[in-house]
């Protein structure tokens, strides 16, 4: 007995299912609670599944009428001309900074460059100052030793007259001497005479 009644609720179940709309009112043919049949809303003729689709037709025309899509069309076509025109500065500015950077980078070889020409001119001119340097000392030290030669030979020079006017000197005074010890007047008068007559 269990077993007919749950049968006859599942099938009561089925009969209200299959007889309802999807938003759960009930369908024209079906019988509601008590036997009475009812009739499907309507209005003008139409159902509301009518109603619905006239609606979405309406709302379809009246986009197109108010030209929507070309709107919609118009924007994304302003919003896609908007990035193009980023990408074509991004573009333009990456292709600036590149140059930039090649010319600083290139700025900073030449200057690497002009050091190393700098370095090298400065090594070499002082090469040529340190034997500059070198030559004038040899030349300096070669003009002090001969004037220092040319003094000692000077001072030499200077002795060897010294002493041989003093030895002039003190031998005219011993000849002076020897001669007024060993010769008299006499004597003096022959060696004039003698003397006078070489030179005649």
């Amino acid at each position: 007995m269990a077993q007919e009644t749950q049968n006859d609720a599942l099938a009561n179940e089925k009969a209200i299912i299959a007889d309802t709309t999807v938003d759960g009112a009930p369908v024209a043919t079906t019988e509601a609670h008590g036997g009475e049949l009812h009739a499907k809303p309507k209005a003008l003729g139409m159902d509301a599944t009518m109603w619905v689709a006239l609606a979405m037709l309406l709302v379809i025309g009246l986009a197109i009428w108010k030209k929507v899509p070309a709107m919609v069309a118009g924007m994304l076509d302003k919003q896609i001309a908007g990035i193009k025109a980023q990408l074509d500065q991004a573009t333009a500015l990456r292709a600036e900074a590149e140059a930039i950077k090649a010319e600083y980078q290139a700025k900073a070889a030449q200057a690497e460059a002009d050091a190393v020409a700098m370095k090298a001119a400065a090594e070499e001119e002082a090469k040529l100052i340190v034997a500059k340097a070198k030559d004038d000392a040899t030349a300096l030290i070669g003009r002090r030793a001969k004037a220092a030669e040319d003094k000692i030979a000077a001072t030499e020079r200077a002795a060897i007259a010294d002493v041989r006017a003093k030895a002039a000197s003190v031998a005219a005074a011993a000849a002076a001497s020897l001669i007024a010890t060993h010769h008299d007047a006499q004597a003096d008068a022959g060696l004039i005479d003698a003397t006078i007559a070489k030179l005649n």
